[in-house]
């Protein structure tokens, strides 16, 4: 067997997941690159003379001859003509910031929490300015979830660490989370989408049945651990209202503290004085405990509805080794643009965009999108895009019809 150029590896957790889970392969040049497996490394990486600053030590060797390779079978022309796409990208400036963007969605957030604080105080902490505070707060952290988002993407300023600080300072102090638990908990997502045992957001720990392959093979298996031909209708009550509150809250908090992330920690803690010492005021040390979580269990739902909307509807399967083109377009849609979608979704509306170019500038999905559909009809990839209410429709469709698939193989297989 041939030796196939490598892959490489950084000193990150993005790094690592990507490589560990992409490409067995090892390299301190990742320009060299022959493989399909540079385009994820790429798609990540903005800077790659600096990345490389950190590769060489970290040259172990290459394959065995006998070693298999997992790029076979890929389409060599997709792979050619994505990265035509990406150069095309790269030469409209689609991947320089509007930095007046990113500063109105700020100023925004921040106006959201002052509106909050001064309708208590000026109406006092009745059930209706408490019931219109907590929307209101619950806007602006999901508001603050989306602009996290984009500095963990490294896709504001041109230095990676100017994104991670201010990363910190948004996800920390603006929202009581941790950048370390989301940057490796997200990149594992981004570089193996709805992929079992990879993807941690289709690991469902039993509670759900995703896709066509996992619920036939639980019921093959007479794997029983909750009524999954129900889960459409449960999802209502296990779903929406819990991740954030319950299951994220929980496993930020022990990530922080087991792995030790002081700093992290401190930028948390900074959100839990700004909170308390703000609204104990007005509820006391239990109603402000009782608020925050109602404020969470709001911002779930959103979070949510907004995230399974562009893949939890798609494809998810085991691994299929598919270029990054392919299996970007098999595991995620996107909804039809517009103000408020865009809003709403933090531009996640444009998920096939963002996860074929997770370091673009939000403002700039847009704009490469009809390119995107164009190789999509060139090489006879479906490129979904559907209304909102559909796409959210979409998700209980989805699971309902992964139910049935169980229940069937649970009775008859």
């Amino acid at each position: 067997m041939t030796r196939e150029p490598p892959g490489c590896r950084r000193v990150n957790s993005l790094m690592l997941y990507t490589l560990r889970s992409i490409t067995s392969h090892r390299s301190s040049h990742p320009e060299r690159c022959a493989t399909s497996s540079q385009d994820a490394f790429r798609a990540f990486h903005p800077d790659l003379e600096f990345v490389g600053k950190f590769l060489k030590p970290l040259l172990i060797g290459e394959l065995a001859p006998e070693e298999p390779s997992q790029d076979h079978g890929k389409n060599s022309k997709i792979i050619e003509d994505f990265r035509a796409l990406k150069k095309t990208a790269e030469d409209m400036n689609l991947f320089k910031t509007n930095h007046v963007f990113f500063l109105l969605l700020l100023a925004h957030i921040i106006a959201l929490e002052s509106i909050a604080w001064f309708t208590i105080f000026y109406f006092g902490n009745g059930w209706i300015p408490t019931l219109i505070t907590a929307f209101v707060l619950a806007t602006s952290q999901a508001q603050a979830g989306w602009l996290q988002h984009d500095y963990g993407h490294l896709s504001v300023y041109r230095k990676p660490k100017w994104n991670h600080l201010v990363h910190k300072f948004v996800i920390g102090h603006l929202k009581g989370a941790s950048a370390n638990w989301w940057n490796h908990r997200h990149f594992q997502h981004h570089a193996k989408p709805n992929i079992f045992h990879k993807d941690p957001d289709v690991n469902m720990l039993h509670v759900f049945v995703l896709g066509e392959w996992q619920p036939i093979e639980y019921g093959k298996k007479k794997l029983k651990y909750l009524p999954y031909n129900h889960q459409h209708e449960y999802f209502f009550l296990i779903g929406p209202p819990l991740l954030i509150p319950m299951y994220f809250q929980y496993q930020i908090i022990m990530t922080m503290i087991v792995h030790k992330n002081w700093v992290d920690l401190a930028w948390a803690i900074s959100y839990y004085i700004r909170f308390f010492v703000t609204y104990i005021p007005f509820y006391g040390i239990l109603g402000a405990l009782l608020f925050l979580n109602f404020i969470r269990f709001l911002e779930s739902h959103w979070f949510v509805w907004v995230t399974q909307m562009n893949h939890i509807v798609m494809e998810i399967d085991q691994e299929a080794y598919r270029d990054w083109f392919s299996s970007q377009l098999t595991a995620t849609c996107n909804v039809e643009q517009s103000f408020f979608n865009d809003w709403f979704s933090g531009h996640l509306n444009f998920q096939i965009e963002h996860h074929l170019f997770p370091t673009m500038p939000r403002h700039n999905l847009h704009k490469i999108a009809p390119l995107v559909k164009s190789l999509c009809a060139k090489h006879g990839i479906e490129y979904q895009e559907k209304p909102l209410l559909r796409a959210l429709l979409d998700i209980i469709r989805s699971l309902k019809k992964s139910g049935k698939l169980w229940l069937d193989a649970y009775l008859h297989k």
